[in-house]
Order: C-alpha cells, then structure tokens, then sequence
C-alpha cells in the first residue's frame, strides 16, 4: 500500500511536541516541497534532532530572495537586512562592491538586486560557502573567491571598493556555549567566534581596509550593541570615522567605516578635507 504523507496539522504537531515555535510555518514550507513521503519522513526527522530547517530545505529566505544553502554553512539572518539597506544608502552610482566572510553570498546578491548591477567581488574561507556562493552570485556575474578575508582579491581592487561588506565574526568566546544550539551545533564555530571581546576579526580586517577602500569609501559590519563604543575605538585607529546605527525592530547593530578623502589645497593656500557623512 502506498504511504501516505502526514497532514499539515499532524506535521505541526510533532514539529511543535518537538519545540520548534514557529511549527505551522515550517510544516507548510516541508510540504510544499513536494517530496516523497520516505524523503518527508528524513526531512522531518532531522528536523526534530535540532538540524536548521534552512538547511534541510536547502534554501533561506533573505531580502525577498531565495539564497541555496548546503549543510554547514551559515545562514543568513534577517536581522542583517538592515546592514544592507544602510549599504544601499551609502553606495556611489557604478561603484564597486566587496563583500567578506561572505557565505552564502546573501548579502552582495541583495545589495546588488537593491542597486542593480555593479561590479560584485566575495570570498570566504569556507569551501562549502564558497560554492553556494558562486551558485548564487553567478545570476549577477560577481566573482568569488576562496580564502581569508582580502587574501584572494585581485590587487587590481585596491583603492577602488566603495561598498566594503564584512559580516565578519562578533560572537565573544565565552559567549558561545550560551548561542542557540541550531547555530552553535549546526554552523561553523569559526562564522561566530569573535574572540575575547568578539572584535578580533574586525581588527584584522581594519588593519588592511583602508588600503582596499576608495575615498570616501565606506566599510559596513554588524556588532552587538555592547560593542560599539570599541567598535568606534578600533575604527578610529584604522583611520577610519566610525558611524553607528541602531534598528530596535531588527535587533541589529551596524558599525559604518568611512575612509576620509584626501586633503586638497584651496586656491588660498588653506587645506581642506573633502569627507563625506
């Protein structure tokens, strides 16, 4: 006799005896898919063992799109669609973007469905994130690269990057055991291990920023809303004027890196700095 898949409401209701709060909803998108009963029957399985539904569907919703995931690899959240729309508030007309520790490639692909097409480059050190990477970038022509932060880029990149995305690590060490367990058991300790004060990545990557961004060019990344005031600091030493901005709705915190345009001389002899806000 040919097995019969389980009703939405029995799905819910084993989803939920299982504790996943949003049961419903992840019962109606398990079914939409349309698989066999056996294949639901896996599906649901590691789903009740704690696995992320994003990774059982092999997708996540981010900014309206659908971005391909593979097990592993880190999923976009929703909070970060407020970094990106202070990325497409801030980006010059045909500039060219870079986004770093990029994943799945979530961010550059809605940054650049935001704006329309522009020149996209995007590295991770992940070899599985680079190629959902490439499997989602490839629509709008970006590049992707496989290695640690500005390590692969072209040398050709430098001084031109006006839209510098970085979702780089921000999780303290300590921090870690208390994440939720499908990020914390599911999801690369190294996509959140921030070290002791979860800005030792955000150092790193300062320390070389400035050299990749043109002027006026900003660098975007999120931090935790305890962090910003040596977010600022650490800013500030790469040379960089810090700006942040807060969303409540989105429990987001995004730190804003502006590199200064150079000093220019005005028919007086005075200087003058030309820096944008």
């Amino acid at each position: 006799m040919k097995e019969l898949a389980p009703t939405e409401a029995d799905l819910a209701a084993r989803l939920r005896a299982a504790g996943c709060v949003f049961a419903e909803d992840e019962a109606r998108l398990l079914l939409a898919e349309g698989s066999p009963p056996d294949e639901l029957a896996r599906r649901v399985e590691r789903r009740v063992a704690g696995e992320p539904l994003e990774h059982i569907l092999g997708w996540a919703t981010f900014c309206g799109l659908r971005i391909c995931l593979e097990a592993g690899v880190f999923i976009p959240r929703q909070r970060s669609e407020f970094l990106v729309r202070q990325a497409a508030a801030v980006a010059t007309d045909g500039g060219v973007t870079v986004d770093l520790c990029c994943g799945s490639g979530a961010l550059g692909l809605a940054l650049t469905s935001m704006l329309g097409q522009r020149e996209l480059h995007a590295a991770d050190i992940d070899p599985a994130a680079v190629r959902c990477a490439r499997r989602n970038l490839a629509p709008v022509g970006a590049q992707v690269y496989e290695g640690d932060l500005f390590e692969p880029l072209p040398s050709r990149l430098r001084g031109q990057v006006d839209v510098l995305l970085a979702n780089v690590p921000y999780v303290p060490t300590r921090a870690l055991p208390g994440m939720p367990a499908e990020a914390r058991d599911h999801e690369p300790v190294r996509t959140h291990d921030g070290g002791d004060d979860g800005l030792d990545v955000l150092r790193r990557l300062l320390a070389e920023a400035p050299g990749w961004l043109s002027p006026g060019g900003r660098l975007l990344t999120e931090i935790n809303d305890r962090q910003s005031a040596a977010a600022r600091r650490t800013f500030a030493a790469a040379g960089l004027q810090a700006r942040i901005v807060e969303s409540p709705d989105d429990y987001a915190t995004v730190a804003i890196g502006t590199l200064p345009r150079k000093t220019s001389t005005s028919p007086d002899g005075s200087s003058q700095r030309q820096v944008q806000p």
